[in-house]
């Protein structure tokens, strides 16, 4: 089980340190979401300052770029990182792709199967120097001229792993994805018997086996000093409060019977109470989302637990370069002791 590190940043200035430091530590990988920034910047500058980290997406939006534009990143960050690039692509929700990027709104299932066979489609038309021929129902790609192609021969790795909560979504990673990003909203339970079961179910209708396919999962993870912990559960506490106020995960409360917190959690959001949402997280829940300890405790539960499930394990803290060091240090050992 590979570990890895997640990329947060203020400035792009702090994006080499923290690459460099990912691998000094002994991370396998380095992943970034799309949250208040661009992935795509940080991890090109993170390909640059780094030789043998795992680098990707977890995720990039899928709906708010052209596949196209999509390619053309990947390409570029594929060749740029000698192949270490992998693009994670996820969906978002209907009120985000509508009204903070003031895209359309498709059903997503569809959307982004169509999405990776296009990007897919103008990756061959580029290696094979053909015409580009894109129809779907949501897209159509028709027109790619020598001109826009890029030079030299394809870059190893274009790899395309998906993201997702629901069934439908984890069974289409299988059946399309090179891989899947276990969201860091998930409960080991929910993830053994909902999410590797449905992506098993799309790995048999495509025809493929499971060593075809990398299986990530980023964790939330309390260690350090007992104050340390403390606070880092309390953060742990927000976080989880605020996905679970989100219907897009209401599959995982659902599955556990926690429906009716998530339906009060909605209304504290829709309300903006979001100082009195964290208090509505049980201990049951913190359970079954969190791993805490010391970082030997920690790292023994992560192999357990995660273990048998997952071919890399993320943890959900940002990496700062030299806070906590020791602490990385151990846990990292200990998670491949």
């Amino acid at each position: 089980m590979q570990v890895d590190a997640r990329l947060v940043y203020s400035t792009l200035r702090e994006v080499p340190e923290v690459a460099r430091a990912a691998e000094r530590l002994g991370f396998d990988g380095l992943w970034m979401s799309e949250t208040d920034h661009d992935p795509f910047l940080g991890l090109a500058l993170a390909a640059e300052h780094s030789s043998r980290l795992t680098l990707g997406t977890a995720i990039a939006l899928a709906f708010t770029r052209s596949p196209t534009t999509l390619a053309h990143t990947t390409w570029d960050l594929a060749r740029l990182s000698s192949g270490r690039f992998v693009l994670g692509l996820g969906t978002q929700v209907r009120a985000h792709i509508t009204r903070r990027f003031g895209m359309q709104w498709d059903p997503p299932v569809p959307k982004l199967r169509e999405v990776v066979a296009a990007i897919r489609e103008v990756w061959g038309a580029w290696s094979e120097r053909r015409p580009l021929n894109f129809r779907g129902r949501f897209i159509t790609l028709s027109l790619m001229t020598p001109f826009f192609t890029p030079d030299g021969e394809r870059p190893s790795g274009l790899r395309i792993d998906l993201a997702g909560v629901g069934a439908r979504m984890c069974r289409l990673a299988g059946e399309i994805g090179d891989g899947f990003h276990v969201h860091p909203y998930h409960t080991r339970r929910y993830l053994r018997e909902v999410v590797l079961p449905q992506i098993q179910a799309g790995l048999v209708r495509s025809g493929r086996d499971r060593d075809d396919f990398t299986i990530s999962a980023s964790v939330f993870v309390a260690t350090g000093s007992d104050t340390d912990i403390a606070a880092q559960l309390n953060d742990i506490r927000r976080h989880l409060s605020f996905y679970a106020s989100t219907p897009t995960y209401r599959p995982v409360l659902d599955f556990h019977g926690w429906g009716d917190i998530g339906e009060q959690l909605s209304r504290y959001a829709a309300r903006g109470r979001w100082e009195d949402m964290p208090g509505l997280v049980t201990e049951e829940m913190l359970e079954a989302s969190a791993v805490w300890g010391t970082p030997g405790e920690v790292a023994a539960r992560l192999r357990a637990e995660y273990g048998d499930l997952v071919d890399r394990l993320g943890v959900y803290e940002a990496l700062v370069p030299g806070r906590r060091d020791e602490v990385w240090r151990a846990l990292l050992d200990g998670t491949r002791s």
